[in-house]
């Protein structure tokens, strides 16, 4: 990438169709489709939460199925492998979901991909022993198309006025996701404990003391099914049916001449996309514009998760090894505030703060303050070894999370650069697939690699325990750059 030089994306960018050349200009606002904006709003949340939900108990959940053998400096490899293994599948078939849904359309994949969150987070309830999670994890990675769908449904409904604000409410959606959902896991972990009154004499859950709140997920997620079905209208224009796929397969695979019929069929289909509108093969979505955007998306994604998931094994480890000691339960309100917090900020401040700052700033002002929230795990640490858990402490706390909403704004920076990087409209749902790939991938890398350097440096003692923060504020440092590829301008 380091040939890509913002003059020369500027230039590729005066090829692109996109409908966001005008994001930074202060045109009339196009009216929003409230409605269907609620219900992509309603489906956003279902990942977020089946994702989030394991953190608060994921640390006593690997202890108490024995495979780290009562060693706690070990937590933090199976924890990181657990959140790495969903993204890890996901970047495995993430594209194809989106290439599928640029034919197909997006509510069949979305259904499929809700269908598909619902039964894994029934099975990792289930689980008795680490590959029984294992593959309940995998399974939910692989169904869950999703993310990047529902980018491009909101590319479909939104032009170059309003998009900021739907960043904002759609933001919004994941942080109310990332608030329900370790809510649900610190609350409702090990009820037949935490309610003896109500679960205390059930066998069921005290062989499955985390069915609970992976129940309360998956029947989110069938809700969230039920609502695509009814009330979710198609965004994408003139998809293909089955029975079109199946005849341009046939096509395409046999040299032998067609029934009319069949020829009338295709020659329909093809007509009805348009030359100029049909999605592009993947040789021709491999152009700078999308690749400096989707690196930028993946490079943003890998600092968010890789701090994110050292987060609650900070707040789980004990303070005399480097972290905070907290319970599952103090884990998920902390998770929960933050987020709900988050999501407001997201809400009511993106689109002005979009406005005041310019895209570009505003994504490598928000990457930077990755800096001084890593600097402060160290810190805590430091000022609870000297106070306990005072209210000093909770102050560095509630201020490391403040710093990690303004990483959060450079998320919505990356979505109007990829969206906008898309070579025709048409593409819209692969170029949004194919950063998700990235961006997938990233999150496979970040818990696996952030949380095994903690348990490094916690079992090594390197560079005083603090090892792990040397290697996040690498990671923050390569962002900065990757994004400074991107074109000032959108």
């Amino acid at each position: 990438m380091s040939s890509l030089s913002p003059q020369a994306l500027d230039s590729d960018k005066e090829t692109s169709p996109s409908q966001l050349e005008d994001v930074e200009k202060g045109t009339e606002k196009t009216s929003l489709p409230w409605r269907q904006l609620f219900i992509i709003f309603f489906l956003q949340i279902s990942e977020p939460l089946t994702s989030q939900l394991i953190l608060p108990f994921a640390p006593q959940l690997i202890m108490d199925i024995g495979v780290t053998q009562g060693n706690e400096a070990r937590v933090g490899y199976y924890v990181g492998m657990l959140n790495s293994l969903f993204f890890a599948t996901e970047a495995l078939t993430i594209f194809h979901w989106s290439r599928v849904s640029d034919y197909l359309g997006r509510k069949p994949v979305l259904l499929t991909g809700l269908f598909g969150l619902s039964i894994s987070m029934f099975c990792f309830g289930l689980s008795k022993n680490f590959w029984q999670l294992v593959l309940s994890r995998c399974l939910t990675g692989a169904l869950n198309g999703n993310c990047g769908v529902m980018k491009s449904v909101m590319a479909e409904i939104t032009d170059s006025t309003n998009m900021p604000q739907v960043i904002g409410l759609i933001t919004f959606a994941w942080a109310a996701g990332t608030t329900i959902g370790p809510l649900i896991g610190g609350v409702l972990e090990e009820p037949a404990i935490r309610f003896p009154s109500t679960f205390g004499r059930s066998v069921f859950f005290k062989t499955y003391p985390y069915f609970l709140p992976c129940a309360v997920a998956a029947s989110f997620s069938a809700l969230s099914w039920l609502m695509a079905l009814l009330f979710f209208k198609e965004t994408m224009p003139s998809p293909l049916t089955i029975r079109d796929i199946k005849e341009r397969l046939r096509f395409r695979r046999s040299d032998a001449d067609l029934p009319l019929k069949t020829e009338s069929t295709i020659q329909h289909a093809d007509a009805t996309l348009g030359e100029a509108e049909k999605p592009l093969p993947l040789r021709k979505l491999l152009v700078p514009r999308v690749l400096v955007a989707a690196g930028t998306y993946a490079s943003v994604s890998l600092v968010e998760i890789a701090i994110r998931t050292v987060q609650p094994v900070f707040y789980a480890t004990s303070i005399p090894l480097g972290g905070l000691g907290l319970s599952p339960l103090a884990i998920g309100n902390i998770l929960a505030i933050a987020g709900a917090v988050n999501g407001l900020f997201q809400m009511l401040l993106f689109a002005k703060v979009h406005e005041r700052m310019g895209t570009k700033n505003l994504l490598v002002a928000g990457v930077l303050s990755g800096l001084p929230a890593i600097a402060l795990f160290p810190m805590i640490n430091l000022l609870a070894r000297q106070q306990g858990i005072s209210a000093s402490v909770w102050i560095l706390v509630a201020l490391q999370h403040l710093l990690l909403v303004m990483l959060d704004y450079s998320y919505g920076a990356t979505f109007i650069y990829v969206n906008s990087s898309s070579p025709n409209r048409a593409s819209i749902g692969a170029t949004n697939g194919l950063a998700q790939v990235t961006v997938s991938a990233m999150r496979a890398v970040g818990p696996a690699v952030s949380n095994a350097v903690f348990s490094l440096s916690i079992e090594q003692q390197y560079i005083g325990g603090q090892m792990v923060y040397c290697v996040l504020g690498c990671m923050v440092l390569l962002a900065v750059w990757v994004s400074s590829l991107l074109p000032r301008k959108v």
